[in-house]
């Protein structure tokens, strides 16, 4: 064996017996809410590596030459958060009756991406888009998986599946002559069991996540009533099963108690604002553990709103003005009544990246911190069927960290000053 072989010999035999040495990023937190436990931990270290969290150790580690060290000493660290009720491309304000007539898809998807950057920049890693036009949440989504634009994990419904004239018939309010052809399912618009099964097929087609229907009537839409069911049981069911087949959850829209009745019991997955839920309603999402998001960030901005004369439609406002103070007082009763809760805000009413006024909100309304924190983590996680991945801190799991500055178990408007996010082990805040 020459010399140059002996030497090749000599580094491929060290090769095979030296540890390897992997640069890590050393997350260094004064406090960890780690969504496995029931308390914060103290004085943290989160090792991360590639995209993944290698270790959580007590203490914090001393970095090796090649690691990056993020000092969170003073503040407190947890999983990515979910907001499980946003609308991604879209943003309500006094002129947006008008503007749909106004913008064309490019708009829309372009607004879409500035919202999602803000949205992470917020702190959520992942979001549930409940609605949107032009297939524009999808594509959006694509976007962001492929790394073409800053923004959370989505996971889109498409079109809102309403019922003729419901809550997200796209035509209401127009005048006859505009509707050249009325809306069907293709357009999210049906009438009885089969046109709703058709409707989901479609969602599939097109590539959506997940499905959203329209169960009663709504805030804003140009149509008087808020409360009225507008499915019926055999047509949520309809929805549900065909759902359910292509492996999606469904979300029901309801504000009042009969429709919000006939969708748990037609077996959605998760009911939206529930403003007039009664005990019966309670009971049966209980039981059937259908999930709650309450999103009292969205009932506070359209009260807010209906107090400035001429921001709403006048059919609006007077809905407004019921409808926002109601859901804070459903939700505390909610929460009593052990109903299962997931954090969502309905984003898309109130502006993007203020989402985690919610955590704020909610704490009024008597959800201790660290339970919120977990209904923004862990418990949407699992509902989505990604806890193998998402929710909590811990080796293994995605690095998906968002760190605020303070301690939210006092001052819960803390989650609002975010210092750092993290998604997928790429820092996108600091």
């Amino acid at each position: 064996m020459n010399r140059v072989s002996r030497l090749l010999a000599t580094v491929v035999a060290l090769s095979l017996t030296a540890p390897t040495a992997f640069a890590a990023t050393l997350l260094q937190a004064g406090r960890l809410i780690d969504s496995v436990g029931d308390k914060p931990r103290l004085a943290v270290t989160v090792v991360v590596e590639g995209d993944r969290i290698q270790a959580v150790e007590e203490g914090y580690r001393a970095p090796g030459p090649s690691d990056t060290v993020i000092d969170l000493k003073d503040c407190t660290l947890t999983a990515g958060w979910w907001d499980m009720h946003v609308h991604v491309t879209s943003e309500y304000n006094a002129g947006s009756v008008l503007r749909g007539f106004q913008e064309n898809e490019a708009d829309v998807a372009l607004e879409g991406a500035m919202y999602a950057e803000r949205t992470l920049r917020a702190g959520f890693t992942s979001v549930r888009d409940l609605g949107s036009a032009f297939g524009s949440a999808v594509a959006l989504r694509n976007a962001v998986d492929r790394g073409y634009v800053p923004g959370p994990r989505i996971y889109a419904s498409g079109r809102t599946i309403s019922t003729v004239g419901g809550h997200g018939d796209p035509t209401n309010g127009w005048a006859a002559q505009l509707v050249v052809t009325p809306p069907g399912p293709v357009e999210g618009v049906i009438s009885g069991p089969v046109e709703a099964a058709a409707a989901v097929r479609q969602r599939y087609k097109e590539g959506a996540d997940t499905i959203k229907i329209t169960a009663t009537g709504g805030v804003l839409s140009l149509a008087k009533n808020s409360q009225n069911a507008q499915f019926t049981e055999e047509e949520v069911r309809a929805v549900v099963s065909t759902a359910h087949d292509y492996g999606f959850k469904v979300a029901a829209h309801a504000h009042g108690a009969d429709g919000l009745k006939r969708a748990v019991r037609g077996g959605v997955d998760s009911i939206e604002h529930g403003t007039l839920m009664d005990d019966e309603g309670m009971r049966l999402m209980r039981e059937r553990g259908t999930h709650y998001v309450p999103t009292l960030s969205a009932g506070q901005w359209v009260f807010d709103r209906a107090q400035q004369p001429g921001f709403f439609p006048e059919i609006i406002r007077p809905k407004a003005l019921v409808v926002g103070p109601q859901i804070a007082r459903t939700f505390a009763k909610a929460y009593q009544a052990g109903v299962p809760i997931m954090f969502g805000t309905d984003t898309g009413v109130s502006a993007h990246g203020d989402n985690a006024q919610e955590f704020a909100l909610m704490v009024a309304n008597g959800m201790p911190m660290l339970a919120v924190i977990k209904a923004a983590t862990i418990v949407p996680a699992k509902f989505m069927g990604e806890d193998q991945r998402f929710g909590t801190v811990e080796a293994g799991k995605i690095a998906d960290l968002v760190a605020v500055q303070g301690d939210p178990t006092v001052d819960a408007k803390a989650m609002m000053q975010v210092r750092l996010v993290m998604k997928g082990g790429v820092i996108y805040r600091q």
